[in-house]
């Protein structure tokens, strides 16, 4: 994905309104939920998330699989 394709498609996901939670599927497999639109930065194809506790989470246009759009556990 080209960074400026990632960074577009992370930014609508980021401005819906009602913001909804979703789900970026690394490369590797690991995923992680996006729960909040402004726990983020974006620039030149590279984001971090900042998790739950302040954990930042390092990701970038090569290291995305796939954007979700729901939670990353949808087990009932």
């Amino acid at each position: 994905m080209s960074p400026e394709n990632f960074e577009v498609l992370l930014t609508a996901h980021l401005d819906r309104q009602p913001f909804q939670v979703f789900t970026i599927e690394l490369q590797t497999g690991k995923r992680f939920e996006v729960d909040h639109p402004r726990a983020k930065v974006i620039r030149e194809g590279v984001a971090v998330f900042l998790a739950p506790g302040g954990v930042p989470v390092w990701f970038d246009h090569d290291s995305v699989n796939h954007i979700i759009d729901s939670r990353a556990d949808t087990s009932a």
